[in-house]
């Protein structure tokens, strides 16, 4: 058998099949100077090197299955390439999959990885991974909660570039990116209204921030339609299946249906769950009869139900992709943001709970 040599494939390895091939092969490859391959791979190419010669390079590059040595790389530039990512109940929310799928597609995109730990809420533990991964020499740290709210900024965060996804510091003192709440309880409540809906009720929420903002928005949009709530129309009984059960049961049974509402905005998607339930036990069709608007957008859930569920999605891949963008940028530029709050607007998926108000 005869020995590789020469420029042909080499399945990964450099020209002499002895492991991870390196720059110097690249330029051997390419018939260039050790420097001109340097200058394309730490981006400083433009106006030392013909577009004709970059090209050159990477395609040397390609064939020989060459990557920088990102140790190497960050060394030199004082950065790790590793962002970390400290959460609170990654394995019990049924968002984080997404949140973290946008975190780390974006800081792949810009060659970091990310290094995810996950607190389960405790806050020693919070502060022992901040403190663990400041000692790996993270380039910054994003801070995420699976559920809106305010949040004690875990000791150790401001040694660092950080911005927080999801949640609110208690004491201003980061930025944040987070759910636009008030204008999703908005958007829900314009659902119904231009369906032709005027007799509409809320059921469900908790003593959170999503709920305080959801039910603003949502008496925002019926006052501009010049539409009062009666108070009893307003069941706040939780965020669970039963809660949603309750309520409309509450709202519904033993009602004419000249006198029960057409139209209901559920806290989420398990309490629409709830209220299509009752609507069932109670021989009243969705959406012909009752209209039904949730909230989230549950992975697994909402699509699955009977009908399928009208919703206003929390986005949470482009709370992490943005979170990931604003700390990237800033680690870029030295320079740190502002600690304010960026609300993103939250996405209407459109299923069949949501039909025309009844003519009765």
């Amino acid at each position: 058998m005869k020995a590789a040599h020469g420029t042909g494939s080499t399945g990964g390895k450099g020209p002499q099949g002895s492991g991870r091939p390196t720059s110097r092969d690249v330029a051997r490859l390419a018939g260039v100077s050790h420097t001109a391959v340097s200058f394309v791979f730490n981006g400083r190419a433009e106006g030392n090197l013909s577009p004709a010669t970059q090209e050159r390079i990477r395609q040397a590059a390609a064939q020989l299955g060459y990557r920088p040595d990102p140790v190497a790389r960050g060394l030199r530039r004082r950065r790790t390439a590793v962002i970390g990512l400290v959460t609170d109940e990654i394995a019990s929310s049924p968002f984080a999959g997404r949140l973290l799928r946008g975190a780390m597609e974006t800081a792949w995109d810009s060659e970091h990885l990310v290094l995810t730990v996950d607190s389960g809420g405790d806050r020693a533990k919070e502060d022992a991974a901040v403190a663990e991964l400041l000692d790996r020499r993270v380039d910054g740290i994003i801070y995420a909660a699976m559920s809106l709210r305010r949040v004690r900024v875990p000791e150790g965060l401001h040694r660092t570039h950080s911005v927080l996804a999801n949640c609110l510091p208690e004491d201003d003192s980061l930025p944040a990116v987070v759910p636009a709440e008030r204008a999703g309880g908005r958007t829900a409540a314009r659902l119904l209204l231009d369906q032709g809906h005027r007799r509409i009720a809320v059921v469900g929420g908790l003593d959170d921030i999503a709920s305080v903002e959801r039910l603003r928005g949502f008496r925002d949009a019926l006052r501009a339609g010049g539409i009062t709530v009666p108070k009893e129309w307003v069941v706040r009984t939780g965020g669970e299946i039963s809660a949603g059960y309750q309520g409309a049961t509450r709202l519904l049974a033993e009602v004419p249906a000249d006198r029960r509402p057409t139209g209901i905005f559920a806290y989420n998607d398990r309490v629409a769950a709830g209220i299509l339930h009752a609507a069932t036990r109670l021989a009243i069709a969705v959406p012909d009869d009752l209209s039904v608007v949730g909230y989230d957008d549950q992975e697994h859930m909402a699509a699955f139900l009977t009908p399928p569920l009208t919703t206003v999605a929390l986005p949470h891949r482009a709370m992490g992709e943005a979170a990931a963008r604003l700390l990237l940028d800033t680690i870029d530029s030295g320079r740190t943001p502002a600690a304010t709050v960026r609300r993103l607007a939250c996405p209407v998926i459109t299923r069949a709970s949501l039909g025309p108000a009844p003519s009765r």
